[in-house]
């Protein structure tokens, strides 16, 4: 009998038969390997396997034997454990950055890193509300482009456009792309931006990648000549609302104790917390005075309060009051 075609693939096709077919509750047997590999048109005898698993094991698969009447071989353990492939797929599946289309193509690209059977775990039908469905193929090759461009401190070029009434998209400007220097990538509010810091301002701009289009990376290095030494973007990305510019102010705010939660989760576990009575707490935070951090203020409503300085108070009792008259 002639050998087939995948006769030579044998030990890949073994490989992959415990990879797709087995885990700690779904194992093959020896017997059933043979079958399998039969039914691809490769014939194999029983030594032939066990030098196959040997090999594999040497390899570096963790193929474990569970011994009885017939032994069964199943793979234990994979570089992605399955709660990690879960946190991972609901990622991408509630991410409003990335469209319905590619959302599932990106998980079924995470299937094949678990077998058959906890690959049907990773389809876990989350509903994501106002999903971004327009969004533009060249954005993931601009994201890819970005992050080359910040591995080799090179500079980045653009165009940025926002929508006009039309529902079409308008360049921001007409003299040119936009030419910075890429810092991070930074994920806010369901929103992707690209920090990059400017020497005219002294401190960090922020750009929303989709709205980024033509991205190309120059052969011009980075400029960081005017950047304080040892600055952590890290922390400094906690005092922007929403990625806008704008001077940093400190703030003191009252917050209600039921907020004690909410506000470590924007400020980080690094927040001070002063107590001020049995009903609230005081914190000083560092940020950026914007609409958006107003519009998180309202999110509270009497929960929170501006203590200091009274300048914003003020600032935002004109927000409130400019609202108000809508109505």
């Amino acid at each position: 009998m002639p050998k087939s075609e995948n006769q030579k693939l044998k030990l890949l096709y073994v490989r992959k038969l415990l990879w797709d077919a087995t885990n700690e509750n779904h194992t093959l047997t020896v017997n059933e390997i043979i079958l399998r590999l039969a039914a691809l048109g490769i014939k194999a005898e029983r030594k032939s396997i066990y030098d196959d698993i040997v090999d594999l094991q040497k390899f570096g698969m963790d193929i474990e034997c569970r011994r009885g009447r017939s032994n069964e071989y199943f793979l234990a353990n994979r570089e992605f454990a399955l709660p990690e492939l879960k946190i991972l797929a609901d990622v991408v599946a509630t991410s409003k950055f990335i469209t319905r289309k590619k959302s599932i193509k990106l998980i079924k690209k995470l299937e094949h890193l678990t077998c058959t059977y906890n690959a049907k775990e990773l389809q876990r039908r989350v509903q994501v509300r106002n999903r971004i469905e327009n969004m533009h193929a060249s954005v993931y090759s601009a994201v890819d482009k970005i992050h080359k461009a910040i591995a080799i401190k090179k500079k980045v070029a653009f165009n940025y456009w926002e929508w006009i009434l039309e529902k079409k998209e308008k360049v921001r400007r007409n003299t040119g792309k936009f030419v910075v220097n890429p810092c991070v990538l930074c994920w806010d509010n369901d929103k992707y931006y690209l920090a990059v810091y400017s020497n005219e301002t002294r401190d960090f701009k922020y750009y929303r990648v989709d709205k980024m289009s033509e991205v190309t990376i120059l052969d011009k290095p980075c400029d960081f000549a005017t950047m304080k030494q040892g600055l952590d973007l890290t922390i400094h990305t906690k005092k922007h609302f929403g990625m806008d510019a704008g001077k940093v102010q400190k703030v003191c705010l009252y917050c209600d104790n039921s907020l004690t939660g909410a506000m470590i989760d924007r400020f980080g576990q690094d927040l001070i917390i002063k107590k001020s009575d049995s009903l609230g707490f005081a914190i000083s935070v560092d940020l950026v005075v914007n609409q958006l951090f107003f519009a998180w203020l309202v999110e509270f409503g009497t929960g929170i309060k501006i203590l200091t300085p009274e300048s914003v108070g003020k600032v935002f009792k004109d927000y409130l009051r400019n609202i108000s008259k809508l109505y």
